[in-house]
């Protein structure tokens, strides 16, 4: 190792088995009960637990394994990368090294997509009494792990400690003045849910106790990118925060995930920890998604009715079509982000959208018409169709276009 960085391993079968042999060098004995008598362990689990999410990050891979194994020597812990089905074959590269390097874990998901989850998922598979988020593009500072570790071992009144970006000593690189701005808005916007003195909450790099996820795993969001506000806003009282500066660095390979529909997956995060326990945050964005769709609708109305003089059924009926097909479409790429359908299952799921849809439809009016019959007035009658119609399509294509996906 040189500077930090491992060579790509190569592991052929002879040494696989005896890797293999030298940890397992003969069953464990077990007793009538299904115990383990003390004197068969063969060693403790880790102390500290990395889970490092990833997609699209082999270029990477090698790199902060040399690094971590550089800052931390001799301490035990362990890495677990949370790969999303990445096309690149991250998924491949990591087991690769784990066949050479029991510290080093592969957790693929397969139909699953987000940061939060991903790390969510990786901290339930180990059992370190420390656990640590950090990137796997190499623009956190490794380095700080020890320090981390030490503070919380150290220190009994602390819970959790985060990498800031804002705090006295901190940076943000060669950030442009639009994701600075959109990073500064966040941290405004999460005010609701944490505390104000936390300088990063946007942070996606901190090392907490065990006992903040088991406090918290029930409670949590898993939407979206920001997993550290989540945990925040999720734990049953405040958690007691140390911050330690540190300098964001440049992406070394591979591409950025920042994109917009972060900001989308942000809001609806906040929208779900705000009141989520009443209406779930997809039904909050997709109904917004269809709010959206009723513009469209009377858009493509106007054009083809008025601008087009056709009749008023063909334009009725395109405008309800295309207001189907862009509420389908945004959805696919907001709403069900993590599930989205691509190819052939983007048209089978379209096809049973309109279909769902299309009953939605009949039933908004149908119950609409009952109610104004029943003399309540327009405005009760055309709310009361609105939501069973809209509660009718959420339900529905959730199960019928969506989660049919994994079937």
């Amino acid at each position: 190792m040189s500077g930090g960085r491992l060579a790509k391993p190569k592991t052929s079968r002879k040494m696989k088995h005896e890797l293999h042999v030298a940890e397992h060098p003969r069953p464990l004995e077990t007793r009538v009960d299904g115990s383990i008598p003390a004197q068969a362990a063969l060693r403790s689990g880790p102390e500290l637990s990395i889970i490092v999410p990833t997609f699209n990050e082999r270029e990477n891979i090698g790199e902060l394994i040399g690094r971590l194994a550089l800052c931390l020597g001799n301490r035990s812990w362990e890495v677990v990368f949370v790969d999303d089905d990445s096309p690149d074959g991250t998924a491949d590269i990591v087991r690769e090294y784990a066949a050479a390097d029991s510290r080093v874990r592969c957790l693929q998901r397969v139909g699953r997509r987000g940061l939060s989850s991903a790390s969510i998922e990786g901290m339930l598979s180990t059992s370190g009494p420390y656990v640590a988020v950090i990137d796997a593009d190499l623009q956190h500072d490794e380095r700080l792990l020890p320090q981390m570790l030490d503070l919380l071992k150290q220190e009994a009144d602390t819970d959790i400690v985060v990498g800031s970006r804002y705090a006295p000593g901190g940076d943000v690189s060669d950030w442009d003045v639009r994701r600075a701005r959109m990073s500064r808005l966040a941290v405004r916007l999460s005010r609701v849910l944490v505390p104000a003195e936390l300088t990063d909450p946007m942070s996606g790099f901190f090392m907490m106790r065990r006992s903040v996820l088991q406090g918290s795993v029930h409670r949590l969001s898993a939407i979206g990118f920001k997993i550290l506000t989540d945990l925040f806003a999720s734990f049953p009282r405040p958690l007691r925060y140390k911050e330690l500066a540190y300098r964001f660095r440049v992406r070394r390979a591979g591409e950025s995930k920042v994109d917009s529909v972060m900001a989308w997956d942000y809001v609806m995060l906040l929208l779900d920890k705000l009141v989520g326990r009443w209406i779930p945050a997809r039904f909050l964005a997709f109904s917004i998604v269809g709010a959206a769709g009723v513009a469209v609708h009377f858009a493509i109305f106007t054009v083809i009715f008025q601008g087009m003089h056709r009749r008023f059924v063909v334009g009725q009926a395109l405008a309800t079509l295309g207001a189907m097909t862009f509420n389908y479409t945004v959805n696919n790429a907001l709403t069900y982000r993590d599930m989205r359908l691509r190819g052939l299952l983007w048209l089978r799921g379209w096809v049973s959208f309109v279909l769902a849809c299309s009953i939605g439809g009949a039933a908004n009016l149908g119950l609409a018409s009952m109610v104004y019959g029943l003399g309540r007035g327009w405005f009760p009658a055309a709310a009361a169709g609105i939501l069973i119609g809209a509660v009718w399509n959420y339900a529905v294509t959730m199960m019928l276009t969506w989660g049919r996906k994994s079937r």
